[in-house]
């Protein structure tokens, strides 16, 4: 891989253009409105996903266009100012933490359109949309498309940031179906990329999240997957130990073609939840199988010989994928933790317990383990940055954060469980997963983070973007970064 590094990557600074308040100039660039602290419309504006989160940047932009998006670059650049891409803002925390003075937020999430093309197996999003609309169009068409455990999660983010989905471990990343990415880079300039077209930077975006563009449109596979075996086993908290050991054993030499994942859940008594979970504390595993429903029921006959209190396995259309994992939407107070696992052993399933088992003393309203493996771990051919996860299992727990204190405890919750798990971590992050500032570098090897930092210098070399896990620029201060 050759890129160009003619540039002058040592450049640091812009040279903000005489105003107090820089971001007044960007006023009318962008037609879905532009929010600066004192408007009216400010507060709303600047809400993430997670509102949980405390992100004050310059400005909100709200682009309807690339071009749009385009002209928001070229003149916060002008002015000083940094650009954060920002859909729905389900991973804004690291964002915030890094301080958005000179930051103006672009909330691409006006920029929704989802459009199966058959003819080419692919479906064309623009770069705010979320998986739902994506998912239906792919349906319509008999088809599915790799989306998360969340209908209203940003497919950009997701995409760019690896993607662990329902048929992870048969057809691996999300980032690995993308055949096409169309962003707008330091200068201001639309680029596509793609195998043919800027290649390099094609390489890049596959994994390497938001420091290289705003991200206006995707390109990515749809898959022939009309339905699936598919459903969740519930059991009450207190069989959790007999179901993580078997879930534990059984899951990393489990065949490629089920992905599934295991939850420990203490549910409020909010009326919006199902009868039969609302107020309760329950053990749950729930996947899918990419087969027939004599080949999911043989692969899921051990959980099931626990006799599971709910048993909704069984033959189901895949767009209905999208909200089995019954992950809240809308918005919500969330504080987190997550590490990547390299076993889990006897040991880890006891330090799991101790945190989280139905004798526990804890805040946490999940704590989750994700089944990698198969291609997962595969390296993928003509892959990005990103093509696999060396890793068995991610954990992934968190609280609601109605309050700050909740969110202060719930955190020192997650992140216990995460120390009570370091033994067995492998030094790696799932970044989709982090949400909360990680060293960006420990999502990737060596020599691809060395690849990263160099392309991030050549699309971006005065360091226009910022994103919430940062990749560093080869040069800052004119000093090589590590």
């Amino acid at each position: 891989m050759t890129i160009d590094l003619t540039t002058d990557g040592a450049r640091t600074g812009h040279q903000p253009i005489g105003t107090d308040r820089p971001a007044e100039a960007l006023r009318g660039l962008a037609s879905g409105g532009v929010h600066l602290p004192g408007d009216a419309t400010y507060d709303a504006a600047r809400l993430p996903w997670n509102v949980a989160v405390d992100q004050r940047p310059a400005a909100v932009a709200y682009p309807r266009t690339a071009a749009e998006v385009g002209r928001l670059v070229r003149v916060a650049s002008e002015m000083g100012l940094r650009v954060a891409p920002q859909s729905t803002g389900h991973n804004a925390g690291p964002l915030a933490a890094q301080g958005l003075d000179d930051v103006v937020v672009v909330r691409t999430s006006e920029m929704n359109l989802a459009i199966a093309d058959p003819t080419r197996g692919i479906v064309r999003v623009e770069g705010g949309a979320i998986w739902e609309p994506a998912v239906d169009a792919a349906a319509a068409h008999g088809h599915a498309v790799l989306h998360g455990s969340s209908p209203d999660v940003g497919i950009a983010g997701y995409s760019l940031g690896g993607g662990i989905g329902w048929y992870a471990r048969q057809l691996g990343l999300a980032t690995n179906s993308l055949t096409a990415v169309e962003l707008v880079i330091g200068d201001g300039t639309l680029v596509r990329a793609d195998a043919q077209n800027h290649p390099e930077i094609f390489w890049a975006v596959r994994g390497g999240g938001g420091s290289l563009g705003v991200v206006t449109a995707l390109e990515f596979r749809m898959y022939p997957i009309e339905s699936a075996y598919a459903g969740m086993f519930i059991w009450d908290l207190k069989d959790v130990e007999k179901v993580l050991r078997e879930w534990s054993a059984w899951a990393p030499g489990a065949p490629d073609e089920i992905t599934t994942s295991f939850r420990a859940l203490r549910l409020p008594p909010m009326p919006e939840l199902p009868e039969f979970l609302r107020g309760r504390a329950v053990a749950i595993v729930n996947g899918a199988v990419l087969s027939s429903d004599e080949r999911g029921e043989q692969l899921l006959a051990g959980l099931r010989a626990l006799r599971p209190e709910i048993d909704t396995f069984g033959r189901v259309p895949a767009k209905s994928l999208v909200r089995l994992h019954m992950d809240p939407e809308g918005g919500a107070p969330f504080a987190s933790d997550s590490t990547m696992l390299g076993d889990l052993d006897g040991a880890a399933v006891d330090a799991f317990l101790e945190q989280v088992g139905p004798d526990a003393q804890t805040s946490l309203l999940m704590a989750e383990l994700r089944q990698l493996g198969g291609a997962l771990g595969r390296p993928h051919e003509g892959g990005g940055v990103l093509s696999h996860l060396d890793a068995s299992f991610v954990s992934f727990a968190g609280a609601i954060a109605a309050t700050p204190e909740m969110g202060a405890q719930g955190h020192a919750d997650a992140v216990r469980l995460t120390q009570a798990l370091a033994p067995w971590a492998n030094g790696k992050q799932y970044l989709n997963f982090s949400e909360n500032p990680v060293d960006t570098r420990s999502a990737y090897a060596d020599d691809g983070w060395t690849q990263l930092k160099g392309i991030r210098s050549a699309v971006d070399p005065r360091g226009t973007f910022a994103a919430n896990h940062p990749v560093p620029r080869l040069f800052e201060n004119g000093t090589v970064t590590p």
